[in-house]
């Protein structure tokens, strides 16, 4: 009697501590379980976006590695704060994923006053997707023939105009960074959807735009735009002949969007070593990256570093960016 006395004691004293390790109504997992459901990939933006086709092809991959379906679920909107934020309040149990951006970790943090979230303390990256840079491209028929005739007519008023897919994104910061390169008059023309703006592009309505290769090579070769330079500094896998605007400009200018999957940050240790096992098996399998490369992607890692500090020096980056442009969103 004693002893089942002193046990029953020492469980209560105990309790307190064993709560706090487990999730609420959540019996115990270990890797060795873990996954026993499907998951889900939150993609911050909407349904054939290149987020959403790039996290299609990675939900697939990593389910095959986990065994069980990974669902996609796009929770558009602001910019893509609505759905990573979702992601940031989620439970931590490993079972809710979202398909990070150049936007949403490292452009948002200082395009917001107000985030709802923290970009670097509420996630842990898991995998390095790839990346892409983008192409500047003018119509076909503009007589905007070579960066110097950009250059010129930009110098001459009432200047240029160019579009994006909103302000704060890669292409209005791209667009705003190629300004200050060569001077003159640019005007920024924000669009709610990337494409509309690129429709504007091809029908003369505005003179340049900065895309994502995988949209405007099809339209390259259909004869209806021309590309000027590649925003990265090297030059791009997708299109190689395409000269860099940093040696055209002779200025710094490295700017290339990339996708990253993350977890919530307090997910357990041992599922997230899991996760990021599956993740790495995933983009490395060859058929993986045969998909990828064929939206343009290339799967260079981030840069040999590690993921955290690839994130902390492109939220510097594209901050100092943002800051430099002027944009803020409420």
């Amino acid at each position: 009697m004693r002893f089942q006395m002193a046990r029953r004691t020492l469980l209560r004293a105990a309790w307190p501590a064993l709560a706090t390790l487990l999730p609420l109504g959540a019996p115990a997992q270990t890797p060795a379980d873990f996954p026993t459901r499907p998951l889900r990939m939150v993609v911050p933006f909407g349904p054939g976006t290149s987020t959403d086709t790039v996290a299609r092809v990675v939900a697939e991959a990593m389910g095959r590695q986990l065994g069980q379906t990974v669902v996609v679920d796009n929770r558009a909107g602001s910019g893509g704060v609505i759905g990573t934020e979702a992601v940031a309040r989620a439970p931590a149990d490993g079972y809710t994923l979202v398909m990070g951006t150049v936007g949403t970790h490292a452009i948002n943090p200082a395009l917001y006053r107000k985030l709802p979230y923290d970009a670097a303390r509420d996630f842990a990256p898991l995998g390095f997707v790839g990346q892409t840079p983008t192409l500047l491209v003018v119509a076909a028929g503009s007589p905007l023939q070579s960066l110097q005739d950009l250059r010129a007519a930009a110098a001459r008023a009432p200047g240029v105009s160019f579009a994006s897919a909103g302000n704060g994104t890669s292409g209005h910061l791209a667009g705003d960074l190629l300004r200050r390169a060569l001077g003159g008059q640019m005007v920024h023309v924000p669009y709610k959807d990337g494409a509309v703006g690129l429709s504007d592009v091809m029908a003369g309505q505005v003179q340049f735009m900065f895309y994502h290769p995988a949209a405007v090579l099809p339209q390259i070769k259909a004869g209806k735009l021309r590309a000027l330079g590649v925003s990265s500094a090297k030059p791009s896998q997708a299109a190689p002949e395409v000269p860099t605007l940093q040696a055209q400009t002779g200025q710094p200018f490295d700017l290339v969007a990339w996708f990253m999957v993350y977890a919530p940050a307090a997910t357990p240790a041992p599922i997230l070593a899991r996760l990021r096992d599956a993740a790495q098996a995933a983009l490395a399998a060859p058929e993986t990256q045969a998909r990828l490369t064929a939206q343009g992607l290339e799967a260079v890692g981030a840069a040999g570093e590690p993921l955290g500090a690839f994130g902390t020096r492109e939220a510097a980056k594209w901050g100092e960016l943002v800051r430099l442009s002027g944009a803020q969103v409420d």
